[in-house]
Protein backbone atom coordinates (compact mmCIF):
# COMPACT_ATOMS: atom_id res chain seq x y z
CA UNK A 1 0.00 0.00 0.00
CA UNK A 2 1.54 3.32 -1.04
CA UNK A 3 2.39 5.77 1.68
CA UNK A 4 -0.03 8.65 2.06
CA UNK A 5 1.53 11.87 0.88
CA UNK A 6 1.89 14.44 3.66
CA UNK A 7 0.59 17.96 3.01
CA UNK A 8 3.25 20.50 2.27
CA UNK A 9 4.40 22.49 5.27
CA UNK A 10 3.30 26.08 5.08
CA UNK A 11 5.97 28.72 5.29
CA UNK A 12 6.36 30.25 8.73
CA UNK A 13 7.05 33.62 7.11
CA UNK A 14 4.43 36.23 7.92
CA UNK A 15 2.29 37.52 5.12
CA UNK A 16 3.74 40.47 3.26
CA UNK A 17 2.48 42.93 0.71
CA UNK A 18 5.70 42.20 -1.21
CA UNK A 19 5.99 45.82 -2.28
CA UNK A 20 9.23 47.81 -2.30
CA UNK A 21 7.53 50.68 -0.49
CA UNK A 22 8.13 52.08 3.01
CA UNK A 23 4.40 52.26 3.76
CA UNK A 24 3.86 48.65 2.71
CA UNK A 25 6.87 47.51 4.75
CA UNK A 26 5.48 49.34 7.78
CA UNK A 27 2.12 47.64 7.36
CA UNK A 28 3.89 44.28 7.08
CA UNK A 29 4.99 44.89 10.68
CA UNK A 30 2.05 46.72 12.29
CA UNK A 31 -0.89 46.29 9.91
CA UNK A 32 -2.41 43.27 11.68
CA UNK A 33 -5.48 43.88 13.81
CA UNK A 34 -4.63 44.65 17.48
CA UNK A 35 -0.92 45.33 16.88
CA UNK A 36 -1.07 49.12 17.18
CA UNK A 37 -3.40 48.87 20.16
CA UNK A 38 -0.83 46.65 21.88
CA UNK A 39 1.72 49.39 21.17
CA UNK A 40 -0.72 51.92 22.69
CA UNK A 41 -0.81 49.89 25.90
CA UNK A 42 2.96 49.40 26.04
CA UNK A 43 3.59 53.14 25.68
CA UNK A 44 2.51 53.14 29.33
CA UNK A 45 5.55 51.02 30.19
CA UNK A 46 6.19 47.30 30.76
CA UNK A 47 3.01 45.24 31.08
CA UNK A 48 2.26 41.68 32.04
CA UNK A 49 0.31 39.52 29.59
CA UNK A 50 -2.70 39.48 31.95
CA UNK A 51 -2.66 43.28 32.19
CA UNK A 52 -2.55 43.62 28.42
CA UNK A 53 -5.43 41.20 28.04
CA UNK A 54 -7.49 43.10 30.62
CA UNK A 55 -6.97 46.45 28.86
CA UNK A 56 -7.63 45.10 25.35
CA UNK A 57 -11.26 44.01 25.72
CA UNK A 58 -12.33 41.91 22.76
CA UNK A 59 -8.98 40.30 21.95
CA UNK A 60 -8.75 36.54 22.36
CA UNK A 61 -5.89 34.99 24.29
CA UNK A 62 -4.68 33.18 21.17
CA UNK A 63 -4.63 36.34 19.05
CA UNK A 64 -2.88 38.36 21.75
CA UNK A 65 -0.20 35.70 22.19
CA UNK A 66 0.27 35.48 18.42
CA UNK A 67 0.57 39.25 18.00
CA UNK A 68 3.09 39.54 20.83
CA UNK A 69 5.17 36.74 19.31
CA UNK A 70 5.12 38.47 15.91
CA UNK A 71 6.06 41.78 17.53
CA UNK A 72 8.98 40.15 19.34
CA UNK A 73 10.20 38.63 16.09
CA UNK A 74 9.78 41.99 14.36
CA UNK A 75 11.89 43.82 16.93
CA UNK A 76 9.03 45.95 18.28
CA UNK A 77 8.67 44.26 21.66
CA UNK A 78 10.93 42.45 24.07
CA UNK A 79 10.02 40.19 26.97
CA UNK A 80 11.93 40.03 30.24
CA UNK A 81 11.54 38.41 33.63
CA UNK A 82 11.08 40.66 36.65
CA UNK A 83 13.25 39.82 39.67
CA UNK A 84 11.69 38.44 42.88
CA UNK A 85 9.37 39.02 44.58
CA UNK A 86 7.47 39.87 41.37
CA UNK A 87 8.80 36.85 39.44
CA UNK A 88 6.64 37.67 36.44
CA UNK A 89 7.35 38.23 32.76
CA UNK A 90 6.58 41.59 31.22
CA UNK A 91 6.49 42.89 27.68
CA UNK A 92 7.96 46.26 26.79
CA UNK A 93 8.61 48.28 23.67
CA UNK A 94 12.01 48.38 22.05
CA UNK A 95 13.43 51.64 20.73
CA UNK A 96 11.88 50.79 17.36
CA UNK A 97 8.55 50.13 19.05
CA UNK A 98 8.70 53.50 20.83
CA UNK A 99 9.22 55.06 17.42
CA UNK A 100 5.54 54.38 16.73
CA UNK A 101 4.44 57.09 19.20
CA UNK A 102 4.02 59.76 16.47
CA UNK A 103 2.02 57.24 14.42
CA UNK A 104 -0.34 56.56 17.34
CA UNK A 105 -0.60 60.29 18.11
CA UNK A 106 -1.50 61.05 14.48
CA UNK A 107 -4.10 58.28 14.44
CA UNK A 108 -5.60 59.61 17.68
CA UNK A 109 -5.84 63.09 16.18
CA UNK A 110 -7.31 61.79 12.92
CA UNK A 111 -9.83 59.57 14.70
CA UNK A 112 -10.91 62.06 17.39
CA UNK A 113 -13.92 63.37 15.38
CA UNK A 114 -15.33 59.82 15.37
CA UNK A 115 -15.73 60.02 19.17
CA UNK A 116 -18.61 62.49 19.02
CA UNK A 117 -20.88 59.89 20.58
CA UNK A 118 -20.05 56.89 22.72
CA UNK A 119 -21.74 53.68 21.56
CA UNK A 120 -23.39 51.39 24.13
CA UNK A 121 -20.95 48.62 23.22
CA UNK A 122 -17.84 50.80 23.63
CA UNK A 123 -15.42 49.82 26.37
CA UNK A 124 -13.45 52.63 27.98
CA UNK A 125 -10.26 52.98 29.99
CA UNK A 126 -9.17 56.33 31.39
CA UNK A 127 -5.63 56.09 30.01
CA UNK A 128 -6.96 55.81 26.46
CA UNK A 129 -7.46 59.58 26.62
CA UNK A 130 -3.76 60.20 27.21
CA UNK A 131 -2.78 60.49 23.55
CA UNK A 132 -5.47 63.07 22.67
CA UNK A 133 -4.52 65.09 25.75
CA UNK A 134 -0.78 65.02 25.06
CA UNK A 135 -1.31 67.04 21.90
CA UNK A 136 -2.54 70.00 23.93
CA UNK A 137 0.51 69.83 26.24
CA UNK A 138 3.07 70.17 23.44
CA UNK A 139 5.41 73.12 23.64
CA UNK A 140 5.60 73.43 27.41
CA UNK A 141 8.76 75.00 28.80
CA UNK A 142 8.77 72.80 31.88
CA UNK A 143 8.66 69.02 31.87
CA UNK A 144 7.25 66.63 34.40
CA UNK A 145 4.47 64.24 35.30
CA UNK A 146 0.87 65.45 35.19
CA UNK A 147 -1.76 63.44 37.03
CA UNK A 148 -5.10 63.55 35.22
CA UNK A 149 -8.48 63.07 36.89
CA UNK A 150 -11.51 62.12 34.77
CA UNK A 151 -14.87 60.77 35.88
CA UNK A 152 -13.79 57.54 34.16
CA UNK A 153 -10.65 57.21 36.27
CA UNK A 154 -7.12 58.52 36.66
CA UNK A 155 -3.96 58.35 34.58
CA UNK A 156 -0.75 60.32 34.30
CA UNK A 157 1.25 61.69 31.38
CA UNK A 158 4.77 63.01 30.85
CA UNK A 159 4.28 66.60 29.78
CA UNK A 160 6.95 68.31 27.73
CA UNK A 161 8.27 65.06 26.27
CA UNK A 162 9.70 61.88 27.71
CA UNK A 163 13.27 60.56 27.73
CA UNK A 164 13.98 58.06 24.97
CA UNK A 165 12.45 54.71 25.85
CA UNK A 166 10.55 56.01 28.87
CA UNK A 167 6.84 55.49 29.47
CA UNK A 168 4.81 58.24 27.83
CA UNK A 169 1.83 57.81 30.13
CA UNK A 170 0.55 55.42 32.75
CA UNK A 171 -2.67 54.10 34.21
CA UNK A 172 -3.76 55.29 37.64
CA UNK A 173 -2.31 57.98 39.92
CA UNK A 174 1.36 58.91 39.59
CA UNK A 175 3.86 57.88 42.26
CA UNK A 176 5.04 61.48 42.13
CA UNK A 177 3.18 64.19 40.24
CA UNK A 178 4.50 67.67 39.36
CA UNK A 179 0.97 68.91 38.64
CA UNK A 180 -2.59 67.64 38.76
CA UNK A 181 -5.45 68.48 36.44
CA UNK A 182 -9.15 67.64 36.55
CA UNK A 183 -11.41 67.77 33.51
CA UNK A 184 -14.12 65.77 31.80
CA UNK A 185 -13.88 63.56 28.73
CA UNK A 186 -15.60 66.05 26.43
CA UNK A 187 -13.01 68.71 27.25
CA UNK A 188 -10.21 66.17 26.84
CA UNK A 189 -11.47 65.20 23.39
CA UNK A 190 -12.01 68.84 22.38
CA UNK A 191 -8.38 69.52 23.33
CA UNK A 192 -7.29 66.55 21.22
CA UNK A 193 -9.31 67.77 18.24
CA UNK A 194 -7.79 71.23 18.54
CA UNK A 195 -11.18 72.83 19.24
CA UNK A 196 -9.87 74.15 22.58
CA UNK A 197 -6.49 75.29 23.76
CA UNK A 198 -5.31 74.20 27.16
CA UNK A 199 -4.87 77.82 28.24
CA UNK A 200 -8.38 78.65 27.08
CA UNK A 201 -9.87 75.67 28.90
CA UNK A 202 -8.10 76.70 32.12
CA UNK A 203 -9.27 80.29 31.75
CA UNK A 204 -12.87 79.14 31.22
CA UNK A 205 -12.69 76.92 34.30
CA UNK A 206 -13.12 73.74 32.26
CA UNK A 207 -9.74 72.44 33.44
CA UNK A 208 -8.67 72.72 37.08
CA UNK A 209 -4.93 72.74 37.77
CA UNK A 210 -3.36 72.12 41.18
CA UNK A 211 0.23 71.88 42.33
CA UNK A 212 2.98 74.18 43.57
CA UNK A 213 5.85 73.60 41.15
CA UNK A 214 6.86 75.41 37.95
CA UNK A 215 5.02 72.97 35.70
CA UNK A 216 1.75 73.53 37.56
CA UNK A 217 2.28 77.28 37.41
CA UNK A 218 2.89 77.13 33.65
CA UNK A 219 -0.25 75.03 33.15
CA UNK A 220 -2.23 77.69 35.06
CA UNK A 221 -0.76 80.34 32.78
CA UNK A 222 1.16 82.10 35.55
Amino acid sequence: MPRQQQPATRSARRRSYDQFCATARSLDSVGDRWTLLIVRELLAGPRRYTDLHADLPGVSTDVLASRLKDMEQGGLVTRRRLPPPAAASVYELTERGHGLLPVLAALAEWGAPALAERRPTDAVRAHWFALPLLRSLDGLTHTGVVEVHLDEGEFHVRAGGAPAGAAVYGDGPAARADARIALDVEVCLALGRGELTFAGAVEDGRVEVSGDGPLAAELRGE
